[in-house]
């Protein structure tokens, strides 16, 4: 049995602490917002964010941070992307040496091209730092449907202890050294899933769709490739698992949001209707300067911030991908 403290309440964090709980752990669950720790506390139900997915009496909801970091062998970053450097330098104080960081969010920092597992490191340099990701809806998690995820951190005995504790009969963690892949992979698969969505928004049908989900693994491959990370990690869990389920799930907010642009809303009127956070749209510049900065061409990921912050027609940008100048889908050194 394990102490895990669990930081953000949105749905990743409930269908998490449903999880764990349900694997015989302690879980304490934090959020900032106190309307959301009130609702949870009287309700055991966030109708905003996982509305169905009630949470055990044996749950602990608190606002704070030193209560939800204190004498935990594990504490879960499941906050949005944009709030993770703010909610790590603020547990900072509370977190020992060694202790356990399991991230689960997914983004980029826009501004300083920093993965979430670069960031809390940087704010919290006395923690063990680690990721979780992969094909994994929290819709689905919390009702205990079958999911498999893999655990990257620095060292295997680390790695090993977090399967420990995640695994149960509904829910498989693989393990492996590589955490900026899964980082790479976890963040910009959001950013594809806008165009899949897009695509679905403009009538497009099943071989756009798989058109976008391919060319998009080989753009973010050759990214994390060049950046350093294990060409493995993009064919596996948090690489093409995760993509595939982010394009193609009525779970998925980012490709929702994308749906809603293809049909003519605006950016801004499309996350509003999503009423959840939408990391595709926050990743997507970080994917673009991130493209020029190692000298990667990532076309889908340019079309999609032309939409975002350009005003592209959505039809033109599908347009401008497929009269691309001829190429090769392999190597030209393959040839006799």
């Amino acid at each position: 049995m394990a102490n895990i403290g669990i930081c953000g309440c949105g749905a990743w964090g409930i269908g998490l602490a449903v999880l764990l709980n349900n694997n015989g752990h302690n879980v304490t669950m934090w959020s900032a917002v106190k309307k959301e720790v009130e609702m949870l506390t009287n309700d055991r139900e966030n109708t905003v964010s996982l509305k169905g997915v009630k949470l055990a009496s044996s749950i602990d909801i608190t606002d704070s941070l030193k209560c939800v970091c204190t004498d935990k062998d594990i504490v879960i970053m499941a906050v949005a992307s944009k709030y993770t450097r703010q909610t790590a330098t603020n547990m900072s104080q509370y977190v020992r040496e060694g202790q356990i960081i399991v991230n689960v969010g997914k983004g980029i920092e826009d501004e300083t091209l920093m993965t979430l597992t670069d960031i809390i490191s940087e704010q919290i340099p006395q923690a063990d730092v680690t990721v979780l990701s992969g094909p994994s809806h929290a819709e689905e998690v919390g009702r205990g449907i079958p999911t498999t995820c893999v655990v990257g951190a620095n060292t295997k005995t680390t790695a090993e202890f977090i399967q420990e504790v995640f695994m149960s009969n509904v829910f498989r963690v693989y393990t492996s050294p590589d955490i900026l892949g899964i980082e790479i992979g976890g963040s910009l698969k959001n950013v594809i899933a806008l165009a899949a969505g897009m695509a679905d928004g403009l009538g497009f049908g099943d071989n756009t769709k798989a058109a976008l989900i391919t060319r998009g693994i080989a753009e973010i491959g050759r990214l994390g490739v060049k950046m350093g990370a294990c060409a493995q990690t993009f064919a596996g869990l948090s690489g093409m698992g995760d993509l595939i389920v982010t394009c193609a799930s009525a779970h998925s907010r980012n490709r929702r949001a994308g749906y809603l642009i293809g049909k003519g809303k605006t950016m801004d009127e499309a996350m509003a209707e999503v009423n959840q956070v939408v990391e595709g749209v926050y990743s997507a510049r970080a994917g673009l300067k991130l493209s020029k900065k190692y000298d990667i061409s990532m076309p889908i990921i340019e079309q999609v911030n032309k939409v975002l912050f350009e005003d592209a027609n959505v039809k033109d940008a599908v347009n401008e991908l497929m009269l691309r100048d001829k190429t090769s889908e392999i190597s030209d050194e393959n040839w006799k």
